[in-house]
């Protein structure tokens, strides 16, 4: 009795930790972009993938998510712990857990930030200025230890949570970008620095443009509390496939050409995301949040095309 007490205590912090955490497309994004990727997958990707997962090592604390789950029906309990493995890479940044923090949280992991500016209303790549971040070759490099039958499961698992991040960030136009100007000569940190609430407002209160495109699903379609969380992502999720199907965009995937995605997002970020009707301390226009929206929604559903596509590659014979 005293260990599984202990048992469910552990689980109980370890889920309280998952709660506070913040996140890149927030965590509705990155479960939407799971449930997706998990539609692609044959049962074969699936079985592999879940086996794989559940060999992490415990001081990831990313196999025990899949407790959470109780006693629900295997297919049931899989596909809601496929959805939150996307989000383990910003659970990890809880500095709660130092141990977990300090073996995996890499924070330029994230994103991979090309330099630009405006010129005449053009953008204008910074030639001697080398992206931060290191978003596309993390997930070329995990790719290739995925598709390795000499790696151990477990260095597969952290590496499986990784790329089904990271495939997420990199579709965010933001992730891609860091625009230079007059205010920002050595970047805008992906939008972090460019305000979208009044001049003056407290810190605490103020909000950015990279909070804006993170956090824009579950502001446009706020969560129905009559619903389950798994329940509300799936009906999300579900509205863009039948928005965006597989068909439309499959002669794009692009599979591996991890610096064709992110020249697709920073593209966005120079066209769409800084607008001529985007203007700094100014809310967003109606017609700004419809666009971003839009984009958006694109960018969620062909990531996870993109990632359910590679697993069954990688995992699916």
């Amino acid at each position: 009795m005293r260990k599984t007490i202990g048992s469910f205590v552990s689980l109980f912090l370890i889920l309280g930790a998952f709660s506070v955490t913040a996140s890149g497309w927030d965590d509705v994004g990155h479960k939407i972009t799971g449930y997706i990727a998990w539609q692609r997958m044959s049962a074969t990707a699936r079985e592999n993938v879940i086996k794989i997962l559940r060999s992490a090592p415990e001081d990831s604390h990313l196999a025990v998510y899949y407790q959470l789950y109780g006693s629900r029906s295997d297919a049931d309990k899989q596909l809601d712990y496929f959805m939150l493995v996307p989000t383990w890479a910003d659970i990890v940044r809880d500095r709660s857990f130092p141990n977990r923090f300090e073996k995996y949280h890499r924070g330029d992991w994230h994103y991979t930030s090309v330099f630009w500016r405006q010129v005449n209303g053009k953008a204008e790549l910074i030639a001697d200025r080398k992206p931060d971040g290191q978003a596309i070759e993390k997930l070329a490099e995990f790719e290739k230890l995925l598709r390795d039958p000499s790696a151990a499961d477990r260095e597969k698992a952290i590496a499986l949570a990784w790329f089904l991040h990271i495939g997420g960030d990199i579709h965010q136009p933001l992730h891609t970008s860091s625009r230079t100007t007059d205010v920002e000569p050595n970047g805008d940190l992906g939008g972090n620095t460019f305000l979208i609430s009044p001049q003056g407002t407290p810190r605490a209160d103020q909000q950015n443009l990279h909070w804006f495109w993170d956090s824009i699903v579950p502001r446009n379609f706020p969560f129905d509390f009559g619903l389950c969380e798994g329940d509300y992502v799936r009906h999300v999720a579900n509205m863009m496939i039948s928005r965006y199907p597989f068909e439309s965009v499959s002669s794009g995937l692009a599979l591996s050409d991890y610096a064709a995605w992110k020249d697709e997002s920073l593209r966005l970020a120079q066209t769409e995301v800084f607008r001529s009707d985007l203007v700094r301390f100014e809310a967003p226009t109606d017609n700004y949040r419809r666009n971003a929206f839009a984009i958006a929604e694109r960018r969620l559903t062909l990531a996870g095309y993109r990632m359910g596509e590679t697993l069954n590659e990688i995992f699916g014979k």
